[in-house]
């Protein structure tokens, strides 16, 4: 009992320090990293082309997945969707559940990286893998 009654007593003091201040708007913060690097950022408004029988348009010259659809970027890349208001926004992740269904309804056959073959270029010396190569699993 003795050795009890002092730490209670120090932990009543300690509560009674730490709940002294209270916490306001300007000084909390918050922060997500989830660890997937953005697409790189779209400095000029990049040749579009049609889809064929969709509303959206994708970016065959650029060297990630580009679409655009209702004047935003969509860029499927590194393994998660990303979109930005425009050419020079900043790309934002967001969920599959967030992408338009015409984004979602794009062939694979207009990906520049078609999904899951990212990896197979990072597993490759250099980063790049010929596409029959990748076919063949070679790389």
């Amino acid at each position: 009992m003795r050795r009890t009654l002092p730490l209670l007593a120090a932990l009543a003091a300690s509560s009674l320090v730490l709940s002294g201040g209270t916490a306001t708007a300007g000084n909390v913060t918050v922060g997500i990293n989830i660890g997937v690097a953005p697409p790189p950022v779209v400095l000029a408004p990049p040749p579009l082309v049609v889809v064929p029988g969709s509303p959206v348009h994708h970016v065959p010259s650029a060297s990630f997945n580009l679409f655009v659809h209702q004047g935003r970027y969509y860029s499927f890349h590194n393994g998660a969707w990303f979109v930005a208001a425009g050419h020079r926004a900043p790309w934002t992740v967001i969920s599959i559940e967030a992408l338009p269904a015409p984004v979602r309804a794009v062939p694979v056959t207009h990906y520049r990286i078609p999904p899951g073959h990212a990896k197979k270029r990072e597993a490759h010396v250099g980063g790049w893998c010929p596409p029959g190569q990748a076919k063949k699993g070679r790389c």
